[in-house]
């Protein structure tokens, strides 16, 4: 007779708390308010220049003084989320709140002031209130993996309905806007076309934040923001003393800040027009191939959380980051030993080759996303552990905050490269021609920078302590505190 496999909380001897599968995919449904505005503000480049009359070079630095002001927000939400306790949660006043403000910012952005004479101080004004939203929205959505559930097992599985809906998302914006709408708008990025894409980006937005909102209804109650000790009002040097004391977020920081700031280069509109349109030559039938070897990679995710909640979220990231170094160099070669261009003709040999590669490169970056979603669940209730404080805004906020002051070098890094192949006063187009300069600009922008940042990843992560058994006796920790703090109270209550 076949014997029922035990439970994570029977193993572990820990009660662990579990969400059901539709309160995860809609937390999941969260990619379509973060991604699709991810998609959005990549154009934003275009929409300084075309929109308001910016230069490149002046675009580069207030992308990236922005991005500064978008990491120092984020550890300070963590006093807006502690303060926040309304007879509707905490966690969907946040979210709610956070799309309004970035919704009016966008649409003013893209639509309302653009082309209408406004120049650069009107363009970086409505950016900061974007990012305030931003900032709300993100962080909020960053703290509720570990309200939902600690169980080993289910962690992971967050991260795998989270990382299919990331790349799904912008999968189908990329080519609703790409393969659909660009060719209607002329072939080029206008005004018209940004005016479109802003509001198709704003409803899919909206969407995602009601479904977000659904899923996490049954967590938002003041009884799952609570630690192990007495709770005191929040101090900025909170903040200073996590950074300092929390080992596994150290860890964390310099792997996935360095693995984001390649990421988030390779993914500005501008570089995915040089490799698309410049390099392969065909910018629509490379937004199809990029969906084509998307697609069946997302099962990838599936085979990256059992191994996650089978070994750890720490060896699931390490190992998948080997394997994004080696696809990833193959990758290079391919490129150097073909003519690129013949990758946009459909059905030959080196479009099937570039197809193949991208789908192993994109399943293995997905297990590394995986297991990311995971471990900083696993760190927020490691600082529970360590300090007996439940804060997960602040864990979240003091991550970003460093991630984001490195990754806001990503849109100067990428308008200043192209800056230094001659486009210094418009923008890359998919018309442009092919030369070697580009060429290596393309590879090392695209290729080149993921690997120097996965190679962070692992000296970083191998001073991490947070593994497989180690997460156990945290979690085992956690709840004899937390039944000590509760007799303690009752004794009191007695007396």
């Amino acid at each position: 007779m076949f014997k029922k496999k035990p439970t994570a909380s029977e193993v572990d001897g820990v009660q662990y708390r579990r969400a059901k599968t539709w309160q995860i995919i809609c937390y999941a449904c969260n990619a379509l308010v973060g991604m699709s505005v991810y998609s959005l503000i990549g154009m934003a480049s275009y929409s300084a220049s075309i929109g308001y009359g910016i230069t490149t070079a002046a675009v580069g630095i207030i992308l990236t003084c922005t991005r500064i002001l978008d990491g120092i927000t984020d550890p300070l939400l963590a006093f807006v989320y502690d303060r926040v306790n309304t007879k509707f949660g905490k966690l969907r006043v946040l979210l709610v709140a956070g799309y309004l403000i970035e919704a009016v910012a966008l649409y003013a952005m893209f639509t309302g002031f653009s082309s209408k004479g406004m120049g650069l101080v009107a363009f970086t004004l409505l950016y900061v209130v974007y990012v305030i939203g931003y900032t709300i929205t993100n962080m909020t959505a960053q703290t509720i993996p570990a309200i939902m559930t600690n169980d080993p097992r289910q962690r992971p599985t967050i991260g795998v309905w989270t990382t299919a809906f990331n790349y799904l998302v912008p999968m189908v914006m990329s080519m609703v806007l790409n393969v659909v709408l660009l060719p209607k708008c002329g072939g080029t990025y206008n005004q018209a076309f940004l005016t479109a894409a802003c509001n198709i980006t704003l409803i899919v937005a909206a969407i995602g934040t009601l479904l977000v909102c659904l899923g996490v209804s049954a967590f938002d109650k003041p009884e799952n923001f609570v630690g192990t000790k007495k709770a005191e009002p929040l101090k900025m040097a909170d903040i200073v003393e996590v950074l300092k004391h929390n080992k596994p977020l150290q860890c964390y920081i310099a792997s996935n800040a360095s693995d984001k700031l390649a990421q988030q280069v390779g993914s500005q509109a501008i570089i995915n027009t040089i490799l698309g349109g410049i390099i392969i030559g065909n910018i629509a039938l490379g937004t199809i191939l990029t969906v084509i070897s998307m697609v069946p990679s997302i099962f990838f995710a599936a085979f990256g959380a059992k191994y996650v909640g089978k070994h750890g979220s720490k060896k699931g990231i390490v190992n998948f980051t080997c394997i994004s170094m080696v696809i990833t160099a193959v990758m290079i070669v391919f490129f150097l030993v073909i003519d690129p261009k013949q990758i946009g003709v459909m059905g030959s040999p080196a479009m099937i080759i570039y197809v193949i590669l991208s789908l192993l490169q994109n399943g293995s970056n997905m297990c590394i996303t995986t297991s990311n979603t995971s471990y900083m669940a696993d760190a927020i209730d490691f600082e529970l552990d360590r300090s007996g404080r439940y804060i997960p805004a602040v864990v979240s906020g003091t991550y970003s905050l460093v991630d984001k002051l490195i990754t806001s070098f990503a849109a100067v890094i990428a308008t200043g490269a192209v800056a230094l192949l001659g486009y210094t006063a418009t923008m890359p187009q998919p018309t442009d021609p092919c030369t070697p300069a580009i060429f290596w600009m393309g590879m090392v922008l695209k290729f080149g920078l993921p690997i120097i940042g996965w190679i962070i990843t692992l000296i970083a992560m191998r001073s991490c302590p947070l593994t497989k058994e180690e997460m156990v006796n945290v979690q085992k920790r956690i709840a004899e505190k937390k039944a000590a703090a509760q007799s303690e109270f009752y004794k009191e209550q007695l007396q």
